[in-house]
């Protein structure tokens, strides 16, 4: 993947890691991960996954991709188990036969990454309703079927479980053209806070990321290549995040290391104060 780096940035950060190799995290876990196909940090949160010793199912709305993107998991981990499960997170009906399709396909569902989500760019003063509306929907809304379907299952199973959202920076942070999704983002990070109290009930922990920036194609085809430059170059580091940065972040919350962990929304981001 091709990063623009900053011409200013002299920190040492600046050139993105090689990945870092898999600890078994989540060996023996069962996580499904919603908007998986693709190249995003869904797929990347999957894919991470299983470097730690999961078996997976992938679920999205685009069917030819979500199997791709099982194919190309399997390819990689022979010796482990990858389901797909087509789901349009706009339906309550879909979200629900994910949970239960993929607890019985899997035999039980230990951690769910909460990844599906719709942006853009729209001023404000020209956006419509529907403009508005698909955006909090898929984003805000998916979430909340996601994790009201989840949160009805480990209520009735014997063992304990984790869910990760996808929040973003902008949930907290002002951007020109971004108010559907910073505010579909600020949601999800109050649904997180809020849902990790009931979630206690159940023994499921709940958390979230608010990632600055991670550019992927996908990114790129929603967003000008000048704004992206733009927004990686005021990061410390001068550039942006890889999505395997991200995904690491993702499989943390999902392990047993951060077990006093719920409710919280850990930012990845280098800003500068």
């Amino acid at each position: 993947m091709t990063q623009h780096k900053s011409p200013l940035a002299a920190s040492p950060l600046a050139t993105v890691p090689e990945e870092t190799p898999g600890h078994g995290l989540l060996a023996g876990k069962k996580v499904v991960v919603t908007a998986a196909a693709g190249t995003g940090i869904g797929f990347s949160a999957a894919r991470r996954a299983a470097l730690e010793g999961a078996d997976v199912l992938v679920s999205d709305f685009h069917e030819r991709r979500m199997y791709e993107a099982r194919d190309t998991l399997a390819a990689e981990f022979p010796g482990q188990r990858f389901e797909a499960i087509t789901c349009n997170v706009q339906s309550t009906s879909d979200v629900d036969a994910l949970i239960s399709g993929a607890a019985r396909t899997l035999g039980r569902i230990d951690v769910l990454v909460n990844n599906a989500g719709f942006g853009g760019e729209g001023e404000l003063v020209d956006m419509t309703d529907e403009d508005w509306d698909r955006v909090l929907d898929i984003t805000l809304n998916g979430t909340f079927r996601a994790t009201r379907a989840a949160l009805r299952y480990f209520r009735d199973v014997p063992h304990n479980g984790v869910i990760v959202n996808n929040a973003s920076v902008l949930g907290w942070r002002a951007q020109r053209a971004q108010a559907h999704y910073a505010a579909a983002k600020a949601g999800v990070m109050a649904l997180t806070r809020c849902s990790a109290i009931e979630g206690a009930d159940f023994g499921v922990r709940i958390n979230a990321i608010a990632p600055s920036i991670a550019r992927h194609a996908f990114l790129e085809k929603s967003a000008s290549a000048e704004l992206l430059d733009e927004l990686a170059a005021k990061e410390a580091f001068g550039r942006a995040a890889d999505v395997w940065e991200v995904a690491a972040t993702i499989a943390m919350l999902a392990s047993d290391y951060t077990t006093y962990l719920t409710g919280e929304v850990v930012s990845i981001s280098s800003q500068r104060a």
